[in-house]
C-alpha cells in the first residue's frame, strides 16, 4: 500500500513542517533509528503515476563524497515523522539496514516490478498493494 502524508502512524505534522509537506522540504531530511543512530537522509520520493501517491522514499546510506552510496526504497509508513527535530525515525537496526533491498544511485530498479515492491514493503513489515491508489 502506498503512503500519503496524513498516515496516522507517522506522527504529527506540527511545526517546523506545518500542514501539507512539499517534497523539497522533506528531501535532505535525516533518517535515524530509535537509538538515534544516523541511517542516512531522504534523497528522493517516488510517486506512482496513476494515483499520484508516494510509493516510497529513497534513503541514501553510506559512501564518502557521494561515492559508493547505496540507496534504499523505504515505505513512508515504515517511518515516523519527528517534526520538532525535522527528521524521520526508521525502526530498523543499522546492521539490518545493510541487508535491506537496495540499489546503486545510478542503477535504479524497475519500480513497476511487483517482486521489488513486495520485497521492499515486506522487509519493513508493511503491506504492499500495487496500483490500488
Amino acid at each position: 500500500m502506498s503512503s500519503n502524508i496524513s498516515n496516522p502512524n507517522r506522527g504529527t505534522t506540527a511545526a517546523p513542517y506545518g500542514g501539507a509537506l512539499s517534497a523539497t522540504r522533506l528531501i535532505g531530511d535525516p533518517v535515524v533509528n530509535r537509538k538515534g543512530e544516523k541511517l542516512g537522509k531522504i534523497e528522493d520520493l517516488v510517486i506512482h503515476p496513476q494515483g499520484f501517491c508516494i510509493e516510497y522514499a529513497v534513503l541514501s546510506f553510506g559512501g564518502f563524497l557521494g561515492m559508493g552510496d547505496k540507496r534504499f526504497a523505504v515505505p513512508l509508513e515504515a517511518m515516523q515523522l519527528s517534526p520538532e527535530e525535522r527528521k524521520f525515525i526508521l525502526d530498523v537496526d543499522k546492521e539490518r539496514l545493510k541487508n535491506a533491498p537496495g540499489f546503486e544511485k545510478d542503477k535504479w530498479p524497475d519500480t513497476s516490478d511487483r517482486a521489488f515492491g513486495t520485497a521492499v514493503y515486506g522487509f519493513y513489515g508493511c503491506s504492499y498493494t500495487p496500483h490500488t491508489h
